[in-house]
């Protein structure tokens, strides 16, 4: 039985100290492959969190960059989360932490330090962290290129993945996610002068625009396939001999990411002797609301018996780390995080006055399903993996 009104009584008085360390952390700079900010970050997190766990962290480094694993002997439950930021260095220099009454705000604030204050507080109120595994990395918002497979490792080693981005700004947790897919394509051309013989060039930029528009027209109804950096030439008087266009898509199946992925690689050149490289693929699979809804269940159990309001499901177009757990078939839930918005701009906010309540909930739901999982799975619904 879970002693929710101890939990939920130990988060309330640990709510001065929730926001000094947010102030820490979020001045603990953690700018995307600055690896002396990473490690000085990593610092800060070790020392909270190993303590309370009562064993050191793994410090996973790839290509210099320092993830942090508290691998658990017979781990059951995956605490997941990021403590880069897309925030370059020296931002805090003219963007502070600052606090308006229940309103912080800061650089990564929101995305993610809010969530990780909320995981360690957890931490601290659960009389038995032995099967409980953590895992904070630092490349998440550049893809997790070197951390996916740490990721997916530690997932398979559990029955349950607990993700620790943030809520909604009215805090619903995040059941469905939107995969993505990365791609650049390259154009070659030939270059001439632009004025004396621009017919015996091939005009990269236009061929470009001929792509452009190609790819564009893959977008259908939940599906976004979209255009974003380009790049053309390098001096005015040249026809381009080369150019270069990125795409980002979203879409919230499988189906359809593989369908734009084939279409992409077969592009053909619009332009005589023009000639086209495509460059990256799928990123990540949808999270499928199927594997969150066994903890969403879970979840939402221990609100009710914490006295908090309802908590809704909530489905979301950015992708996470969540992806990758989810599409192995382990019990994901993710949006356990901090209760705010503006991710990503200078407008980012989190509602500190939530953060003992939404530790709270963390803490109550691991212990939930450990809980479950000693007496043993539940029976699976149609499409749900019966991992708890």
């Amino acid at each position: 039985m879970v002693d929710t009104t101890h939990i939920r009584q130990g988060a309330r008085t640990q709510s001065g100290t929730m926001v000094d360390r947010l102030r820490q952390l979020v001045h603990a700079e953690s700018p995307p492959g600055a690896v002396r900010r990473l490690h000085a970050c990593a610092d800060l997190l070790e020392s909270w969190i190993s303590p309370l766990l009562g064993r050191p962290a793994v410090r996973v480094t790839r290509d210099g960059l320092p993830h942090l694993l508290w691998q658990a002997e017979d781990q059951r439950v995956l605490l997941l989360g990021h403590y880069d930021t897309v925030w370059p260095e020296g931002t805090t220099r003219d963007w502070p932490f600052a606090l308006a009454e229940h309103v912080a705000t800061g650089p990564g604030v929101c995305d993610m330090k809010s969530g990780i204050v909320q995981l360690v507080t957890a931490l601290s109120l659960l009389p038995d962290p032995s099967r409980v595994g953590v895992l904070l990395t630092c490349d998440e918002e550049s893809g997790s290129p070197t951390s996916r497979p740490l990721i997916e490792q530690q997932a398979r080693r559990s029955r349950a993945v607990l993700v620790c981005e943030p809520a909604t700004e009215t805090g619903a947790l995040k059941v469905a996610r939107k995969g993505g897919s990365r791609y650049e394509i390259t154009v070659r051309g030939r270059a001439a002068h632009a004025g004396v013989e621009p017919h015996r060039g091939v005009n990269a930029a236009v061929e470009l625009a001929h792509q452009v528009l190609a790819v564009r027209a893959f977008a259908a109804e939940g599906t976004s396939v979209t255009p974003t950096v380009l790049s053309a030439g390098s001096i005015s008087n040249q026809v381009p001999e080369s150019a270069t266009f990125c795409v980002d898509v979203r879409a919230w199946t499988r189906e359809e990411l593989d369908r734009v992925d084939r279409q992409i690689h077969a592009l053909t050149p619009q332009l005589a002797e023009a000639a086209l490289v495509v460059g990256g693929g799928i990123n990540r699979y949808p999270l499928q609301e199927a594997v969150a809804m066994p903890l969403l269940e879970v979840a939402r159990r221990a609100g009710r018996e914490l006295g908090l309001p309802p908590l809704e499901a909530a489905h979301a177009a950015g992708a996470s780390d969540a992806n990758f757990t989810g599409s192995l078939g382990v019990a994901t839930l993710d949006g356990l995080g901090g209760v705010g918005g503006g991710s990503h701009a200078r407008s980012e906010w989190v509602d500190v006055s939530q953060l003992p309540d939404r530790a709270a909930l963390l803490a109550a739901t691991v212990a939930g399903v450990l809980t479950r999982q000693r007496r043993g799975p539940a029976p699976a619904a149609r499409g749900v993996p019966a991992r708890l």
